[in-house]
């Protein structure tokens, strides 16, 4: 097997004296979505934010396409090309959706390149393109969280962390969302680390999933197998 494209090792967060992350290791191949599941407050956000350096880690390493990235800061990450999608979306309510997405690609000088990465976040999310000069406020829930991935993808993302996508939102929506994700794997290569509450949702298409359960990773498997399992979502996810 090739060298993954991320690579946990035994990492460590805490918050103050509590761990919030007790040595967990993880891999991530490229190409792969994988899904890290649990119940609330096993720490699955704060593993994503501590890969893009939001949370200073207590110890261990987070390697990135080879290079240890665990002490860098969170916009020399993004600048390798590692993009988070946090939990609540953190759009920008006061700004239109064309400029929440020109954020997006902020470190751009070329501005063909823009409008070719645009072009593609409409085509993906063909609603965002008929509200584009609408105040990314006045977004239902669903679109904001578009919103907040098509600004993701005008990065070119080598490596999407998605954090809660169908957190609040309905369950046409959610399939909706978890049809794009897909795509986006699918059809652009790009390597996907999925938070997310929704097990069920989530294990149809991931290639693979963690499962933790109080800072600890507790189970591993196939997304296929995990799926079967009704067990493994009875026991550690809470369903």
């Amino acid at each position: 097997m090739s060298e993954p494209v991320l690579s946990l090792k035994d990492l460590e967060t805490r918050y103050g004296q509590i761990y919030a992350l007790r040595g967990i290791n993880m891999d991530v191949q490229e190409g792969e979505i994988v899904a890290l599941l649990g119940a609330n407050g096993a720490g699955k956000s704060t593993t994503l934010k501590t890969i893009s350096s939001l949370i200073n880690a207590s110890s261990g390493s987070v390697i990135f396409n080879g290079q240890d990235i665990t002490y860098m800061q969170p916009h020399a990450i993004v600048e390798m090309g590692v993009i988070h999608v946090p939990e609540g979306r953190m759009i920008f309510k006061e700004l239109t959706v064309k400029e929440n997405l020109e954020l997006g690609s902020f470190t751009l000088n070329d501005n063909e390149i823009r409008k070719k990465r645009m072009k593609r976040v409409f085509e993906l999310f063909p609603i965002l393109e008929e509200r584009q000069q609408q105040m990314g406020g006045l977004l239902s829930g669903g679109e904001q969280q578009m919103l907040a991935m098509g600004r993701a993808l005008m990065t070119e993302p080598k490596l999407l962390l998605l954090d809660e996508p169908s957190m609040g939102l309905a369950p046409i929506i959610v399939n909706n969302i978890m049809d794009i994700i897909k795509h986006i794997n699918r059809d652009q290569g790009t390597t996907i680390l999925l938070v997310e509450q929704n097990a069920k949702a989530a294990l149809k298409f991931a290639h693979r999933a963690y499962v933790l359960e109080t800072g600890e990773i507790v189970m591993e498997g196939s997304g296929e197998e995990m799926s079967k399992d009704e067990s493994i979502v009875k026991a550690y996810l809470g369903e």
